[in-house]
């Protein structure tokens, strides 16, 4: 008798021990079954008794989001996302985004030094906190010999059951490049490694939020398949008035993306900088003018309206006024069809 290939074969524990295809559950039933449970006619949809996603981080940042924050290494990604970490699992807000419960956080770090780790976590730390967590990958190495590679099956599989075991609604991970050791950065079809785990994340109403890094186009580094699933996408880019120089971090972050129901998110700068002998790091930051964003579009070449209305996200017709108020105040010009600086 042919055995049944839908049923382990290495379930036969003696010879002539094969399973009657007859007794077995007809798989295709069981799926038909499942699939007329969960198809709902439109009209019906409004009775569907399933939990609505709750917010975590003003309007932008919701249960089971998939983002990224990218910009140029060195900038002050890791820096933000440990800020919007500890934030998350203390409490209280982020610039203005106010977080609504403090939740479980797990941040994986592949890449940074683990005594770096600990002084950025001590300097921003506002309150001690049982919900957040880091898996770091020189401590995992230190203390089981083990390399941090997200693009293991095994490995996602493990996080996963973490993130549920320990309840973690948010999960970092810091960077993009460095967990996920084997994956094609420009192949759209390596993605397919990881995409099947982030959909399993958003199942269970993980948040995930991939720091990544810009390519010398600007843009994120690899394949924009990986955009596709994302809710919302910031990007960093250089403050270029001022440098540090303390040990902290200055840019200015964007939103490039974002499908969740929230306001227009401004455009904040931010400034990361020592405040004390202790190791303490004050984090400031402020809204930005659309006046100050189109002096930078321009101070960065984008001197046409259709380039700055693409990086500004908004009509022809709105940077030509704003271009108006700026010639008018005197630090802009009009040159030919482009734009410039007095």
């Amino acid at each position: 008798m042919k055995p049944n290939i839908t049923k382990d074969i290495l379930q036969v524990t003696e010879i002539g021990d094969v399973p009657d295809p007859d007794k077995e559950p007809d798989l295709k039933a069981e799926w038909l079954e499942k699939l007329l449970k969960a198809a709902y006619p439109a009209k019906c949809l409004k009775d569907v008794d399933l939990p609505e996603r709750e917010p975590i981080l003003g309007g932008w940042l919701m249960e089971g989001d998939l983002g990224f924050i990218y910009g140029p290494r060195g900038l002050g990604k890791t820096w933000l996302g440990l800020h919007i970490a500890r934030k998350i699992a203390e409490g209280g807000s982020v610039a203005d985004w106010k977080v609504e419960k403090p939740r479980r956080v797990l941040y994986v770090d592949g890449e940074m030094p683990f005594d770096e780790m600990r002084r950025r976590d001590v300097g921003l730390t506002g309150a001690e906190t049982d919900n957040l967590f880091y898996l770091q990958h020189e401590a995992l190495f230190h203390f089981t010999g083990g390399i941090l590679n997200l693009a293991l099956p095994v490995v996602q599989e493990a996080l996963l059951e973490l993130c549920k075991k320990e309840a973690f609604a948010v999960l970092v991970l810091d960077n993009l490049s460095c967990l996920f050791n084997g994956v094609n950065e420009n192949d759209a079809d390596a993605w397919e490694q990881v995409l099947p785990w982030l959909l399993s994340l958003r199942r269970e109403r993980i948040s995930v939020i991939f720091i990544a890094h810009a390519g010398r186009n600007g843009l994120m580094r690899g394949t924009s398949r990986r955009e596709d699933a994302a809710f919302w996408i910031i990007r960093l880019d250089e403050a270029k008035d001022l440098t540090d120089g303390e040990g902290g971090a200055r840019f200015i972050s964007r939103f490039v993306k974002n499908r969740n129901p929230a306001e227009a998110e401004p455009s904040l700068e931010w400034r990361f900088k020592k405040s004390g002998e202790d190791g303490r790091i004050g984090v400031s930051w402020k809204k930005l003018s659309t006046q100050e964003i189109l002096r930078e579009c321009v101070e960065d070449g984008l001197t046409s309206a259709t380039d700055i209305a693409a990086e500004m996200e908004i009509s022809k017709g709105m940077v030509s006024r704003l271009a108006a108020r700026a010639i008018k105040d005197g630090w802009l010009k009009k040159d030919g069809r482009d734009y410039a600086l007095v």
